[in-house]
């Protein structure tokens, strides 16, 4: 097959265009690089998205459920989880997988970077929260994040540009309740506009976040980078499915062979090139690269390459209420969030801790539907009545984000089995269990959250000690570190292996936190390809 040329030489080529990619090109384009970023999912406008529609929780089930495996559109691949108790969930377009988030934007915590030195286990990361700090200021302004200063579970009171979201009756319901337990709360930040901000109106409270937002308030980096970056010069092509990484006989990246949608396929040339596809899609397409000069992948001598995934094992308690809380009214977001168990307690059987978060419990077919194993002629009797009049709008989750250690047999390797995406490249499986200290962790913590939602008055709890379609948070799959041993990239994202290879998504982390990480990857984004725009004469690059 003859491969046809791409979109002229570029100084950097970024592989993904979403958090991290996003960040990437609107910071190199806006210091004069000639910037071309790969894309293999397509824009969405807000007119696209349901939440404002009839049918908007019917195509949750299908069109805009978060699993690629669910979902199947023509940009997605397959992910075999047969080995996982965690479904892996994403969305490729412009935009990423901040088209469908929630919007938590939750900094981690100091402790956070120094796990190793406080806990003796995992590693440090080899920078601290202080010197993460003035990135994660800039992208919060950066993309108008709503929130209120002070929360005293962080030491620095880090500003927001936008008041928070209103935290409603059922968040001031959960709020006495864990006032009458002393535990800490706080209304909760997120990455949705209280108030109009730049091009992005103010939130509308559909509660359809998780599925695209109507109104364009939450902030996809389709509105908040992408359309700056593009000004700025950067070329965005969508629709190309990037199936390996090409490397000269000096070891250096190329560039990059992508199908497009007519099914050419075609060689992007650039001097520099920045991986930016997620924790399962970056070690898929570096060991999709293996070569006679890379035998085992790309950028794999540490063997690490998709090695030590993380995903934050989540768990959700239900409360109902008497009260009607309007708990169907957004945002899908969160009305509050709760550090209280986040640091280590070793008396409570485990290291570490996990973030809790409020959350709406959506329309009424989620509170119709029928449970696994029950029957459907009892459900859709006069218990379909009785089960929507007793929680829609009386229904809260308190959600709970716990954090996950890194482990080798936690691994994203290339589909043994030999499945492929729509264009013939291999797909990636995911083997996964969750540690023994997670497992007390999710215990622990449902125990407490049981506790904080009869102490808010709740007639009945519901707790789904682990909710399989949570893996949004893929992580730790090409860890950074200083050592080219037990490392994948260095602090700055750069390949040991590759000196002209940029790793900057969640896929570089050290350790998983233990909460929502999209903040801390813009942040870490934001740091890397600053460095690499202020150095630009000491880079290393193809020819």
């Amino acid at each position: 097959m003859n491969t046809q040329h791409g979109h002229g030489d570029a100084d950097v080529l970024i592989v993904g265009a979403g958090a991290s990619g996003g960040v990437a090109a609107l910071e190199l384009a806006g210091r004069g690089f000639r910037v071309v970023c790969l894309e293999q999912g397509d824009w969405a406008l807000p007119d696209d998205f349901t939440g404002g529609k009839p049918e908007w929780e019917l195509t949750r089930l299908k069109q805009w459920h978060p699993s690629p495996n669910v979902r199947g559109r023509e940009s997605d691949y397959p992910v075999d989880t047969k080995q996982s108790p965690i479904e892996p969930l994403m969305f490729n377009g412009v935009g990423g997988s901040t088209i469908m988030f929630s919007g938590h934007w939750v900094r981690a915590l100091p402790s956070d970077f120094r796990v190793r030195t406080l806990d003796g286990v995992a590693d440090d990361w080899p920078f601290s929260y202080e010197d993460l700090r003035p990135f994660y200021d800039e992208v919060t302004h950066h993309i108008g994040a709503s929130g209120l200063d002070g929360d005293p579970a962080y030491p620095d009171p880090h500003t927001f540009p936008l008041p928070p979201m209103p935290i409603g009756k059922y968040g001031l319901a959960a709020a006495k309740g864990m006032d009458k337990l002393g535990w800490h709360w706080w209304p909760a930040p997120n990455a949705i506009a209280s108030r109009k901000f730049k091009n992005r109106p103010a939130c509308l409270r559909y509660g359809a976040c998780e599925s695209g937002c109507p109104t364009g308030a939450k902030a996809s980096t389709d509105f908040t980078h992408w359309r700056d970056a593009i000004a700025a010069g950067a070329v965005l092509v969508t629709g190309a499915r990037v199936r390996q990484l090409t490397v000269d006989n000096r070891g250096l990246v190329t560039g990059a062979e992508y199908v497009d949608r007519t099914g050419v396929v075609r060689h992007q040339a650039a001097g520099v090139t920045v991986l930016a596809a997620n924790g399962i899609g970056t070690p898929r397409l570096l060991l999709n690269s293996a070569s006679a000069q890379f035998p085992d992948g790309l950028a794999n001598s540490s063997g690490l390459v998709g090695k030590r995934l993380m995903v934050h094992p989540y768990a959700s308690v239900y409360g109902t209420y008497e009260d009607e809380l309007e708990s169907w009214l957004g945002p899908t977001g969160q009305a509050l969030q709760s550090m209280q168990f986040y640091e280590t307690d070793t008396s409570r059987g485990f290291v570490r801790g996990a973030k809790w978060n409020l959350m709406p419990t959506g329309g009424p077919l989620t509170h119709t539907v029928w449970e696994p194993g029950e029957d459907w002629r009892e459900a859709f009797g006069p218990a379909f009545h009785t089960r929507l009049r007793t929680t829609f709008g009386r229904y809260t989750e308190w959600g709970i984000t716990t954090e996950d250690l890194p482990e080798d047999h936690n691994e994203v390797v290339l589909d043994p089995g030999g499945a492929t995406d729509s264009d013939g490249i291999p797909a990636p499986k995911i083997r996964y269990t969750i540690s023994e200290n997670t497992e007390r962790m999710l215990t622990f913590h449902v125990d407490r959250a049981v506790e904080a939602h009869l102490a808010a008055g709740a007639t009945s709890v519901n707790p789904i000690p682990v909710v399989r379609e949570s893996g949004w948070h893929l992580l730790g799959t090409t860890r950074m570190g200083t050592d080219p041993a037990t490392s994948v990239v260095d602090e700055y994202g750069r390949v040991h292996d590759v000196p002209n290879l940029f790793i900057i998504d969640g896929s570089v982390f050290v350790t998983s936190t233990g909460v929502n990480p999209t903040a801390t990857i813009m942040a870490v984004a934001l740091r890397s390809m600053r460095h690499l725009a202020d150095n630009r004469h000491h880079q290393t690059t193809a020819e």
